[in-house]
């Protein structure tokens, strides 16, 4: 990207992609003013390893349809499985590698700010990146919460908020849904809906 461009990325894994992480990325692109938003699905998520994850190919490819529409939106395969466990702190180092004069955002949701604490090297990546936090409306970030508490002040004088539609919709009840034969239609874009049966994900049910 050329030098002064903004950057987002949201990663996770994506299983499936639903309308609340599109929402989610077009609101902080539009507030921020960001130029690409790159969507990284998880290859191997440390945090689920007890957890069943559907095949990255699929997630792969479920994102390439939900993201189609959208010329701002991109889809990388820096976390591929081959490439071990997914952690954040590596995926943002070979994004800085390759954008070394680009503002670099990472987009998280208020639940996973609470988990920072537990993330791999989680005190470097102030220096890689801006972390924008996606909230309900008027959610209120403090430092109430004893993680929250621990961040360094540099930490709060960065983070951005970002504030959308609340939207009560997330992948473990899609797949739930899918399992118990209930309808998941606008729930996530169509051509997701229509992989999803097409290759008979989700039927079997998945440990959440």
């Amino acid at each position: 990207m050329e030098a002064g461009a903004k950057l987002a990325v949201i990663g996770g894994t994506f299983d499936p992609v639903h309308y609340g992480h599109l929402i989610a990325a077009e609101h902080a692109r539009v507030q921020l003013d960001i130029d690409k938003v790159i969507f990284i699905p998880t290859g191997r998520p440390p945090h689920k390893i007890s957890q069943a994850v559907t095949d990255w190919e699929h997630r792969l490819m479920m994102l390439q349809l939900a993201t189609s529409d959208n010329p701002a939106f991109e889809i990388s395969s820096l976390e591929e499985p081959g490439r071990g466990f997914s952690y954040t702190i590596d995926t943002i180092h070979r994004l800085r590698s390759l954008n070394p004069a680009t503002a670099i955002y990472f987009l998280m949701g208020a639940d996973a700010l609470l988990t920072i604490d537990t993330w791999k090297d989680y005190q470097q990546l102030i220096a890689l990146c801006s972390f924008v936090v996606v909230t309900r409306p008027q959610y209120v970030i403090d430092r109430s919460n004893p993680v929250l508490a621990d961040l360094p002040e540099e930490w709060w004088l960065q983070m951005r908020q970002v504030e959308i539609p609340a939207m009560d919709i997330s992948s473990t009840d899609i797949r739930r849904r899918v399992a118990a034969g209930r309808t998941i239609k606008y729930l996530l874009p169509g051509l997701v809906e229509e992989y999803i049966f097409a290759n008979d994900l989700y039927r079997g049910g998945m440990e959440t």
